[in-house]
């Protein structure tokens, strides 16, 4: 018979004691890192609930409900409110994220009124230079009292030694000096395809369209890696200010510096530096590379999808159209490849499984690609391929968008901007198929929507003015430009957040605030779906989570 001590009774009794006083302190309910409620939160889930509150465990939503329900739990931290407005995180279903932050180190130029002022804010910032090069971005001769392309003539006189490069806002076309042109090898003997290198009796005008632009891009100084880090945070710190949380980069190829760019973000990411959710469509020309490596997939990085130009842009008549411009006759624009070219890429990216996003403004463009998409998604389960901005569609061809369940990725104040000259462009009749959002949303019912930044304003909710008003920024035209393609605020706000998500497959982790997602968004003084119209624009996000962590509070 074994014997218990005295002292080991104690000893025992001391222990349970303790174990009742620990156990009588311990939370009871249900736990959490941080709790937020008297608010109003739009959760975007399928019924578009609005709650009160909601609470979050290591980075993710745990709960939305009522203010009773969150405060029940035992959280580190609770917010209050007071009242203010929560939204998923914005997201940027198409948007230039690194060239932006690449661009923020040259001369802008957008909204210069006139060539001449061009020309002073260039010698005003002579030694702002990169590499030995002058870099401008941003000019449109659509603003311009005199809608006509420049020449290079005054850049020869004014930088006759340092190499100029000018880049249009729809980095379609580029305007050039004699010094990059003799730098990039470019005569009146030189050809291209799928571009234009313009000539006025006999001599180059130092204009470069689509592809042409090519020829002086390749032979531009490659940033460092330290630059390559400073562009990519300074984009970061900007989108946070804007409420964006989560960003589709259109074209990693577009900086010329592929693969490793993405192999960058990723070891940023990882280590915290980049807290940016990306989506980034892949180089066509790294197609080996990824279909020997597959896809990439982590919490914050989404590789598995590749951007395809077919065309150029409106704006530089570069864009394919079926019909001559209305406002050149003889031009119908032209293709940046063969149809043949474009049609063994799609069935390149069909055969493994990626998903396929084509660059589209004319008609003509996007009734080739639509054709050739339904070739090869037939028999793709859940493929999602794009087309990306699909700015004018012969409206007979709405129909291959419902048929092949082909996302409409389009960029709501490109109409808004456009507006002024569209028509002159493509005339009455082809412009009602033009910037068409409803139309092209009702086929499958969702749209990604996106900026476009840096061609457009970075600020999502300039877009979200856009899609509901189709107005600019003055309220012009007063009844709305085509407004029967307007849509409505929950279609306006889902289709930069929820739909977004979908477009990039990030739909189980973000897009909205549902338990299992990532606590990823923002928080606004008014109300989006209140406020009156022409407020929209100016509302300003005063703070941004990801991960359900602060990353921007407005006056810090």
């Amino acid at each position: 018979m074994k014997i218990i001590h005295k002292k080991n009774i104690i000893v025992f009794l001391l222990i349970g004691v303790a174990f009742i006083f620990t156990s009588g302190c311990r939370p009871s309910g249900p736990q959490a890192d941080r709790v937020f409620y008297n608010g109003t939160v739009y959760t975007m889930d399928s019924a578009f609930s609005i709650h009160t509150g909601f609470a979050v465990r290591d980075g993710k939503i745990i709960a939305t409900g009522s203010d009773k329900e969150m405060l029940a739990y035992n959280a580190k931290t609770k917010t209050d409110l007071k009242g203010k407005f929560v939204y998923p995180g914005f997201q940027d279903a198409h948007c230039h994220f690194y060239g932006y932050g690449d661009d923020l180190k040259k001369i802008w130029l957008i909204g210069t009124p006139s060539f001449s002022a061009i020309l002073d804010t260039l010698k005003n910032n002579k030694s702002k230079q990169i590499g030995g090069w002058i870099f401008g971005r941003g000019w449109d001769q659509n603003d311009w009292d005199k809608k006509v392309y420049p020449d290079k003539a005054k850049l020869d006189s004014l930088f006759p030694s340092i190499p100029v490069f000018l880049l249009r806002i729809d980095g379609h076309a580029a305007l050039v000096n004699q010094m990059a042109l003799d730098a990039a090898g470019i005569t009146t003997d030189t050809k291209i395809s799928g571009g234009e290198i313009t000539q006025v009796n006999g001599k180059l005008t130092g204009l470069l369209i689509d592809n042409a632009v090519d020829l002086v891009y390749k032979i531009i100084p490659v940033p460092s890696k330290a630059e390559k880090i400073t562009s990519l945070l300074a984009a970061q710190k900007n989108c946070f200010e804007v409420g964006l949380t989560s960003v589709t980069d259109a074209g990693i190829e577009s900086t010329g510096l592929k693969s490793d760019l993405i192999s960058l973000i990723d070891s940023l990411q990882k280590t915290d530096a980049l807290k940016m959710r990306i989506n980034a469509m892949a180089a066509i020309e790294e197609f080996e590379h990824y279909k020997s490596s597959g896809k990439i997939r982590t919490n914050s990085l989404n590789v598995q999808s590749f951007k395809l130009y077919a065309d150029g842009s409106m704006g530089s008549r570069g864009a394919c159209m079926l019909k001559p411009y209305s406002d050149q006759p003889g031009h119908s624009g032209f293709l940046l490849h063969s149809p043949e070219y474009l049609d063994s890429l799609a069935k390149l990216v069909a055969s493994i499984g990626f998903q396929l996003n084509t660059h589209c403004i004319g008609d003509s463009s996007q009734r080739l690609m639509l054709q050739i998409y339904e070739k090869y998604t037939q028999g793709l389960p859940d493929h999602r391929w794009r087309i990306e901005h699909a700015q004018v569609i012969n409206l007979a061809d709405t129909i291959y968008y419902k048929r092949n369940h082909v996302i409409p990725s389009m960029q709501p104040t490109h109409a808004t901007s456009d507006m002024y000259w569209a028509e002159d462009r493509v005339g009455s009749e082809r412009i009602k198929g033009a910037y068409a959002l409803k139309t092209l949303m009702d086929q499958n019912g969702i749209i990604a929507a996106g900026s476009d930044f840096p061609v457009e304003g970075i600020n999502p909710l300039f877009g979200f003015y856009a899609a509901v008003s189709r107005k600019d920024q003055k309220g012009f035209p007063e009844n709305g430009f085509q407004k029967e393609n307007a849509l409505t605020r929950e279609q306006a706000l889902k289709a930069m957040t929820i739909w977004a998500a979908y477009a990039a497959f990030n739909e189980s982790l973000t897009g909205s605030l549902e338990k299992g997602k990532f606590a990823d968004f923002v928080i606004l003084e008014e109300d989006l779906m209140k406020v009156p119209e022409e407020k929209l624009w100016q509302l300003k996000v005063e703070t941004t989570f990801i991960g359900g962590t602060q990353v921007f509070q407005r006056g810090e």
